[in-house]
């Protein structure tokens, strides 16, 4: 078959691999082009929002944006390591987990950075469970996986990674230890739910469950924000957590906007899965 027909196969890609190739090279072109500039400047004002009046932790623009960008190598460094230290949270037994989510976020943390916190634990939980799945995917696990699906949730897994060190760097450059986990309360319950999957489209439903929490989070979590600084830089994250799930009701067949779980479309996004 030709890889530009249609397959409707259950449990196989449902669109056409010219057309998902077109939607990742525009997903990955805005998000460089509009998404990452403003994300930067809205982590970059965050920081000096908070610390204002703080002059003990007081840091040039030059040391703030080597430290971001450090923060963004390291993120990147974690992905061709293949995530040893995710891979270890996600796969610890359920009542560990439930521990560790009763310290999570930290104590120390207040106001915006709690957001921050909880928002990097989100992020990290997407890379880890694309990492999963692109391995799973190269072990022949999950039966034909067409080039453009892998390349998807590759480009998706490096937004996500991105989109961490973010709120990473805000969080290191007030004095805060970076957040490396996954997200402690829904770790086991996706470490289950990856357990169950046998094929592309279980795959593209747990990461469309996965990016609709992470959306609905920023949704709810931008509201709640103090500072518009804190609000310009969720808000600058939340479109391309769209734009994921858009792509993925794409390749599950599905009209690529908000719906209810019998495939009505909304008008607005719901919020009943944030965090």
């Amino acid at each position: 078959m030709n890889t530009n027909d249609h397959i409707q196969n259950p449990g196989t890609f449902q669109g056409t691999e010219r057309e998902l190739t077109s939607m990742t090279r525009e997903l990955d072109e805005l998000h460089n082009d509009v998404g990452m500039p403003a994300m930067w400047q809205g982590v970059e004002r965050m920081v000096e929002g908070l610390r204002s009046g703080a002059s003990k932790n007081a840091s040039s623009r030059r040391t703030f944006l080597m430290g971001a960008g450090a923060t963004l190598a390291g993120g990147a460094a974690l992905i061709g390591a293949g995530l040893p230290s995710m891979a270890g949270a996600a796969t610890r037994p359920t009542k560990s987990s439930s521990a560790s989510a009763l310290a999570f976020p930290p104590a120390n943390l207040k106001g915006d950075l709690v957001v921050a916190a909880v928002a990097a634990s989100l992020e990290n939980l997407a890379v880890f469970a694309y990492t999963a799945g692109l391995g799973a995917a190269t072990a022949g696990k999950l039966g034909t996986v067409p080039p453009a699906v892998a390349t998807f949730a590759t480009t998706a897994r490096a937004q996500h990674s991105q989109h961490a060190a973010a709120w990473n760097a805000v969080l290191r450059a007030n004095g805060k230890a970076k957040v490396t986990v996954t997200n402690p309360t829904l770790t086991p319950v996706v470490q289950g739910d990856f357990a169950k999957v046998t094929d592309i489209t279980g795959l593209a439903k747990l990461a469309l469950t996965l990016e609709t929490i992470a959306a609905e989070t920023y949704q709810v979590e931008t509201s709640k924000l103090m500072s518009k600084a804190a609000i310009e830089l969720s808000a600058s994250i939340e479109p391309v957590e769209m734009q994921h799930i858009a792509i993925l009701y794409y390749v599950l067949g599905m009209y690529p906007g908000a719906q209810t779980a019998s495939g009505m479309t909304l008008a607005f996004s719901a919020t009943n899965q944030a965090v």
